[in-house]
């Protein structure tokens, strides 16, 4: 990558080559991600059932009207 470049190449003999590491565990985490997503990717692979929510469930932000409040 950088031909003839002392700084360079005294970098990556103190730290590593960087570049390359990060280029390699992004592969690997590619692979591994193709590996876990590839169930959901299945032919025959159908989705469950559509869910309504049930009232009540998850966060709902009610006003709150000026004054006491009812304990």
């Amino acid at each position: 990558m950088f031909q003839d470049s002392p700084i360079y190449d005294r970098l990556v003999a103190e730290r590593g080559d960087v570049p390359e590491q990060v280029r390699r565990d992004a592969e690997r985490v590619s692979r591994e991600l193709e590996v876990v997503m590839r169930p959901l990717r299945a032919p025959g692979h159908l989705p469950g059932p559509e869910r309504q929510p049930s009232p009540g469930s998850g966060w709902q932000r009610t006003a709150l009207l000026p004054g006491p409040r009812p304990h």
